[in-house]
């Protein structure tokens, strides 16, 4: 593979025209399908709790503890994959550029990121169920804004850099999400698992550490990378994870500290 350092034509080409590998990919082709589910994702919030206002709501506990199950097994198998993936490669934490090669290292890498993009699409079947449950209080703007904006952001990330520095940030919120479904299949099971969720507190704790580690390592790379990776995308990196460090921090404060004081 061209070194990215040495040959920017060789970067350049993949940022203005994508991945080659994924071209032929389900949803990877063109931005219409991923824009076409977010649409639509938009619609349901919108709708949905209006079309539920006459219907009782829906038993779905068995579902639901399935659901949570399967995401928390494919987060551990993205977690696991993008971790073996990283560390056969040599991975800098540092600076990493874009592994564009059949290498099969590098397709171990692509692949990873590309089931972290389906669990994005699955994720949207949290508001799914909060809304068939008549839940709709549970379907906040922080809710919302974080199912739909990290749909678009994933998309774009494997559409043009599938691994190098990214690879953090897929890592480290693949880790976050075992732990956080985990939780929630615990709690779909049913009241009696209560006494076994005391550790919800430190989960949000978990995901706020998750922030400050991803904009700490993308904005390394604004600021110092000379490696190949394009700042652009670690900006953004930047950017997302000052918006959900604020807005899961305003959760925390409003879950704990406020009734605390209170």
């Amino acid at each position: 593979m061209p070194d990215p350092r040495e040959n920017w034509t060789y970067v350049e080409t993949y940022i203005t025209h994508g991945d080659e590998r994924v071209r032929d990919w389900p949803l990877m082709d063109s931005p219409v399908p991923v824009l076409t589910v977010f649409v639509l994702y938009l619609m349901m919030v919108k709708q949905g709790p209006k079309m539920m206002e006459q219907r009782t709501p829906f038993q779905v506990q068995g579902a639901m503890v399935l659901y949570n199950l399967a995401v928390m097994v494919l987060s551990i198998y993205i977690t696991f994959e993008m971790l073996i993936s990283a560390v056969q490669s040599s991975y800098s934490l540092k600076c990493q550029p874009v592994d564009y090669s059949e290498d099969p290292r590098a397709l171990r890498m692509l692949n990873a990121w590309y089931w972290y993009l389906i669990t994005k699409l699955i994720e949207l079947l949290d508001t799914f169920f909060f809304i068939v449950r008549k839940k709709e209080r549970q379907i906040t703007f922080l809710h919302v804004y974080h199912h739909a904006i990290m749909l678009l952001h994933t998309w774009w990330f494997v559409k043009f850099v599938p691994g190098g520095q990214t690879f953090v940030l897929g890592f480290l919120n693949s880790f976050v999400h075992i732990w956080m479904y985990a939780y929630y299949g615990l709690a779909a099971m049913g009241p009696h698992m209560q006494k076994y969720l005391w550790w919800k507190k430190y989960l949000t704790k978990l995901q706020l550490v998750q922030f400050v580690l991803i904009c700490s390592h993308a904005l390394y790379n604004v600021c110092f990378g000379d490696c190949g990776f394009p700042r652009l995308f670690s900006l953004s990196s930047v950017i997302q994870s000052a918006i959900f460090f604020s807005l899961f921090t305003n959760f925390y404060l409003q879950t704990y500290e406020k009734p605390k004081r209170q």
